[in-house]
């Protein structure tokens, strides 16, 4: 339980700037145990990534679209604590995805980033990831609309 607690106290602390997710409000830990409980070592892993005994990013795969045939594909999500950014915790995140991602069977990695959210494209654009999709104008956010990225990787 403290793991989802500083996994959701990170995601929340990304709302305000407006980059990261579409939630406009701070969500509970309550409301996200349904979520946590559905990643397994095994098929849709969640890590963390701790420095100097806190956790300081994590990442997480998400079924992609929900059907069988989708099941090589995942969404990796990645989140840095604020005082954690820019210090390679995002990079050693996704690293560790790619390198461990066949284990659960996986073969594309797919992730959905806010058109405006330079440093995740960039950091994700790094490791060979390429823009597959663009959806202009999907979210609005304190009234403006913003488009979503959508980048991917195979790995095979």
């Amino acid at each position: 339980m403290s793991d989802l607690t500083a996994i959701v106290a990170i995601y929340n602390a990304s709302i305000p700037a407006r980059m990261a997710t579409a939630d406009l409000e701070a969500v509970s830990v309550a409301s996200r145990q349904s979520w946590f409980d559905q990643h397994s070592p095994r098929q849709r892993p969640l890590w963390v990534l701790e420095r100097d005994g806190q956790i300081a990013g994590w990442l997480s795969f998400q079924s992609f679209y929900g059907r069988p045939a989708y099941q090589t594909t995942a969404e990796v999500s990645v989140y840095v604590s604020l005082t954690h950014r820019r210090a390679g915790v995002g990079r050693e995140l996704v690293r560790e995805a790619i390198e461990r991602a066949p284990s659960p069977g996986l073969r594309t990695l797919l992730g959905f980033i806010f058109e405006h959210n330079n440093p995740s494209l960039k950091l994700f654009e790094s490791f060979g990831f390429q823009r597959w999709g663009n959806l202009p104008c999907v979210a609005e956010l304190d009234g403006v609309e913003r488009g979503l990225i959508i980048v991917g990787r195979r790995l095979d």
